[in-house]
């Protein structure tokens, strides 16, 4: 930082949002401008740490190609003022992790517009020709009006092209990356990836934004991974009684255990969620946003 803690080179850093192992995200505003910005700084302790840096910037590269109002704006990556941090969009909202632990029956009542919108932003970064590989709860953030961004890219993967057509990754990863509850099995094995293993995690979101909880869950790392290796998907409506049958079948689609079983793409599993109900008749949230209750 500058000799003035509150800055980092031309931004002024207002207040914490957030902080998690590496990272830390301000928000800020440019010397001399109106409009607030986010930074995401790379903590003291990790800015000679290479491979965080090399995160870093492929977060801000893979976010400065995107552009959809369900994808937070990357602007820029700068590394000159002793902390790498990159400049992006500020949204003002907490992840969905957070609203499933602090307001679930507010996030129920929004929730089918909250899942479209989630998909639509990832159904655009596929189509980018990048694959998430870290799709959880954590990695959307939703606002009060249920308008949602998709956030951080920092391991996502290129989607190479062949005759006009996606394939799957031509490089197998160095190592696992990726959050052990929503990773998919060929994840897990370390295999290459395309778009369907998003298509994973992204039901493993569904579940837990229905169920409060992911699909498998276990007393050690091992046994999680295990069990998305393994274990049969168990029953959405087994955990929230008002799930439709038809939404429980799509999401146990996306959990398929091989990727050929899934939705193909974002965008398939868009065409049937349109298609059907996620409750069942009579058994929709009837509970008002708190900022639509009359006095």
């Amino acid at each position: 930082m500058s000799s003035h803690r509150d800055f980092l080179g031309p931004y002024q850093l207002l207040r914490m949002i957030r902080s998690g192992q590496t990272c830390a995200v301000w928000e800020a505003r440019a010397t001399h401008e109106q409009e607030r910005v986010a930074v995401k700084i790379l903590l003291e302790r990790h800015k000679k740490n290479k491979t965080q840096i090399a995160h870093l910037q492929h977060e801000a590269e893979v976010g400065k190609s995107l552009d959809h109002p369900n994808v937070i704006k990357i602007f820029d990556f700068v590394d000159k003022f002793g902390l790498p941090f990159i400049v992006m969009q500020l949204f003002n909202a907490r992840n969905l992790k957070q609203e499933l632990r602090e307001r679930r029956e507010h996030l129920q009542f929004h929730v089918r517009d909250v899942i479209l919108r989630c998909a639509l932003g990832l159904q655009h970064l596929n189509e980018r020709g990048w694959v998430h590989c870290d799709v959880k709860p954590d990695n959307f953030l939703v606002d009060d009006k249920a308008d949602v961004k998709l956030i951080d890219f920092s391991i996502a993967k290129e989607i190479k092209k062949k005759a006009g057509l996606l394939t799957r990754l031509t490089t197998r990863a160095k190592s696992i990356q990726g959050t052990r509850s929503y990773m998919s099995p060929e994840q897990i094995r370390g295999e290459n990836l395309d778009p369907r293993s998003d298509v994973y995690g992204f039901g493993c979101v569904c579940f837990e934004l229905l169920a409060g909880r992911p699909p498998y869950t276990g007393n050690s790392p091992d046994e999680v991974l295990n069990k998305h290796l393994r274990s049969i998907p168990p029953s959405l409506p087994a955990f929230n009684q008002s799930v439709s049958n038809d939404f429980a079948v799509l999401v146990a689609r996306c959990l398929s255990k091989d990727s050929d079983d899934r939705p193909q793409t974002v965008g398939e599993f868009i065409d049937a969620f349109k298609s059907v109900q996620i409750f069942r008749a009579g058994m929709k949230p009837k509970i008002e946003p708190p900022d639509e209750k009359k006095p």
